[in-house]
């Protein structure tokens, strides 16, 4: 990569910059330039697409994104100290990257972007969660984007591929399979990072449907399945009883057993619960 671009090693950049990764902004950096350009071509082609980015660091990823053909990366990074380093792939790529110096859960990342659009991060364990779920629950639906490429920890990729009755069935099984095939492409060891993590990673993608699995109103399926697994060890009955003043009843009507439990409870069910909820 180093060769392709132009560009020095990334080992190179962060030393050149002073670029220590900052606990605080859960930053891990992926220095092999290799591993980072894998990354990239698991979100599939991207020639004719803009990449949407967030958190790129010290730039290994957003490298592999405009060598693999991104017609245009919008690389949002909160990090100021990581700019000069962002520069100089700009520089290396002209009119190719723009790099905006922000918190990726203010920007209307839209505003920038043409469609089609892709989603491929290395996303700071601190936001990733909260910005999945800002991508898989937007007021309409099919969304600006057509994928998701995300890095994770392991644990959290592990939930969003979950089926029911497995410990790590929850919310995010719910959300991402409801509108998405999801799957896990990639598995990093702490030791592919700078400074290692105390975890394994792994690369996430997921495709939008043109339409919901299932049909169900967002919010009222979002609030269902918060309640049920906020409260997962108790049934249904209970750990609902907020949602509804008669949800035994509404329980009953979606072909669910009131003393089931939300980890038994398959998508199908869930969205079938979400519509009796919402029925007069």
């Amino acid at each position: 990569m180093a060769q392709l671009d132009g560009l020095p090693a990334l080992r190179d950049v962060i030393e050149t910059h002073d670029l220590r990764a900052k606990k605080s902004l859960g930053q891990n950096f992926l220095l092999d330039l290799n591993l980072t350009a894998k990354i990239a071509r698991q979100a599939g082609d991207l020639t004719g697409s803009d990449i949407l980015e967030v958190g790129p660091g010290p730039g290994g990823l957003t490298r592999g994104l405009l060598a693999e053909g991104a017609r245009r990366v919008l690389a949002i990074e909160k990090d100021s100290r990581c700019l000069p380093a962002l520069a100089e792939i700009s520089a290396a790529y002209p009119g190719q990257l723009e790099v905006i110096n922000a918190d990726a859960l203010q920007i209307d990342a839209l505003a920038h972007l043409t469609p089609p659009i892709r989603v491929v991060a290395n996303l700071p364990y601190n936001v990733g969660t909260e910005l999945l779920v800002r991508w898989l629950t937007p007021p309409e639906w099919p969304p600006y984007w057509t994928s998701l490429t995300l890095m994770f920890q392991k644990e959290v990729a592990q939930r969003i591929i979950a089926q029911p009755g497995s410990k790590t069935y929850g919310r995010l099984a719910i959300l991402s399979q409801w509108r998405c095939d999801a799957n896990i492409v990639m598995s990093l060891p702490p030791e592919a990072f700078t400074p290692p993590p105390k975890i394994h990673s792994a690369v996430v993608h997921l495709t939008a449907l043109p339409e919901a699995r299932f049909p169900a109103k967002a919010e009222t399926l979002s609030r269902v399945v918060a309640a049920g697994f906020n409260q997962r060890r108790k049934m249904l009955r209970s750990s609902l009883k907020g949602v509804a003043p008669d949800i035994e009843d509404r329980l009953l009507s979606a072909g669910l057993k009131p003393t089931d439990r939300a980890e038994q409870i398959p998508l199908e069910g869930f969205c079938a619960l979400a519509r009796a909820i919402d029925a007069p």
